[in-house]
């Protein structure tokens, strides 16, 4: 294929060639690789949420890749936030494989993150080395590894009794979201209210927050969660110490009942780590945080996530 690629923004008739794109390339991938390929599923119709919840974040920063007949062959999700611009999955077709679509759709994100004065951040999949490798050429920095971990939560609920620190833990609202925002700020250095408020508003998709506080009434700790059929899956979210993450982690958990859903956890939180094995809790994958400019002060315990995406 050698034609003319046009790198352009989403528009609304490209949900679904988008979520045919995303399915086919995970599918063709994670089989080709690890033999994986099933773990999507046979329809791509789940994958309609990445479109839907980017545009409603932020319409026209998805940037696609298209052949001169408008056929979708590369996409990759972007979202600017106050401090940092995250990226999402970046997919392209197999059929236009070694063509550096990837390279130069990223690339258009990086000059937009250069004007507006801001670093790139990311979580990338350590199981593909030709991803990690595109990264680092980029001049992200890898920094925290995360255990990717399958859990599937009983239908009645959490067996394990519940930690230390659950009774101080509640759903949030609205007022919540620039103390949330606040909070991760003091921790990691990012900050992104808009994304907050996203989901306590529940908009679009199927979001839950759960926020845990000290005695005094101040956050220490917020996990946000997916529970839409099409992705559940739990992240963002960040806490204080290893006991908040766990009694958070736990919270959202409990209240997925009859699910079974994957988490990200640092491999350096061993703690949490054996508490999760301890929950039945398995590992699938491994992922790297990467950044164009890595805060050396971060702290505190953090869960990723990969829609919205954060890093």
């Amino acid at each position: 294929m050698n034609e003319t690629i046009d790198f352009t923004p989403l528009t609304v008739a490209d949900r679904e060639p988008i979520a045919r794109l995303l399915h086919g390339a995970l599918v063709q991938w994670y089989e080709s690789r690890l033999g994986q390929g099933a773990r999507f599923g046979d329809s791509p119709e789940p994958f309609t949420l990445f479109p839907d919840v980017y545009e409603a974040l932020d319409p026209g920063e998805c940037v696609t890749a298209r052949t001169a007949d408008g056929k979708i062959v590369g996409v990759c999700f972007s979202h600017e936030r106050e401090t940092h611009i995250a990226v999402g999955i970046v997919a392209t077709s197999p059929e236009v494989g070694g063509r550096g679509i990837a390279k130069k759709m990223l690339l258009l994100v990086h000059e937009k993150a250069k004007r507006l004065g801001k670093p790139l951040r990311l979580v990338s999949s350590l199981m593909s080395l030709d991803s990690f490798s595109l990264y680092t050429r980029l001049g992200f920095v890898p920094g925290a590894i995360f255990q990717d971990m399958l859990i599937s939560v009983p239908e009645v609920g959490m067996t394990a009794a519940a930690p230390t620190g659950t009774d101080r833990i509640r759903y949030a609202v609205m007022a919540d979201a620039p103390r949330l925002a606040d909070f991760e700020f003091s921790q990691q250095g990012i900050r992104r209210e808009k994304d907050f408020g996203f989901f306590v508003r529940n908009d679009v998709g199927a979001w839950r927050v759960v926020v845990s506080e000290t005695g005094g009434g101040s956050v220490n700790g917020f996990l946000a969660m997916s529970t839409h059929p099409s992705c559940t899956m739990i992240g963002p979210g960040v806490a204080a110490d290893e006991a908040t993450a766990i009694a958070l982690l736990w919270k959202a958990l409990d209240g997925l009942r009859g699910k079974t859903l994957v988490f990200l956890a640092p491999c350096t939180a061993a703690l949490l780590v054996r508490t999760a094995y301890a929950w039945g809790a398995r590992n699938v994958e491994l992922h790297v945080a990467q950044a164009t400019a890595p805060n050396a002060n971060a702290k505190g315990i953090v869960f990723p996530t990969f829609m919205p995406e954060t890093a």
